[in-house]
């Protein structure tokens, strides 16, 4: 049964996260506590199917529970094709793994992200187009980390 709640995750284990690029993957992975995400690494995109399978490999080797995807969601709150490519992305690898996923609105992560290296890093153009994925599927899973936490109020 697919999970597309943070609340529906299984309670314990590493988290994956993914941002879905158009010609890469950027996967980072929580620590099982689940207090910090950490980038981990960038996929090149080629076919579903060998993507699907580096990113179970890495699954498997750290023992992940569950994937958070970031959804580009539209700066007033609509979604876009994006959003439905990546929610299709989800749907594909659950068809190939019954695997806990979850969602996460990923507004403007890509931005922070490279303000980051920009400004705190000091990190080069070159270099920063290698890392942005990377970190922004550190963020994502980050900013889920943090709700899991702390939900809101009700």
């Amino acid at each position: 049964m697919p999970v597309f709640d943070l609340t529906d995750l299984p309670a314990g284990g590493a988290l994956f996260g993914l941002d879905l690029g158009e010609k890469t993957i950027g996967v980072a992975v929580s620590d099982s506590n689940r207090i910090i995400a950490s980038p981990l690494e960038l996929i090149r995109k080629t076919k579903f199917t060998a993507e699907a399978e580096r990113l179970f490999k890495l699954m498997d080797g750290r023992r992940a529970t569950g994937i958070v995807i970031g959804l580009p969601v539209n700066m007033d709150g609509t979604e876009g094709t994006r959003c439905q490519s990546n929610r299709a992305f989800g749907r594909n690898l659950i068809r190939l793994r019954d695997v806990p996923l979850a969602f996460w609105d990923e507004r403007m992560s890509s931005m922070a992200v490279n303000r980051m290296l920009i400004g705190e890093a000091d990190v080069t153009r070159a270099r920063r187009a290698e890392l942005v994925d990377k970190a922004a599927a550190a963020w994502i899973l980050q900013g889920a980390l943090d709700r899991l936490r702390n939900p809101p109020l009700s």
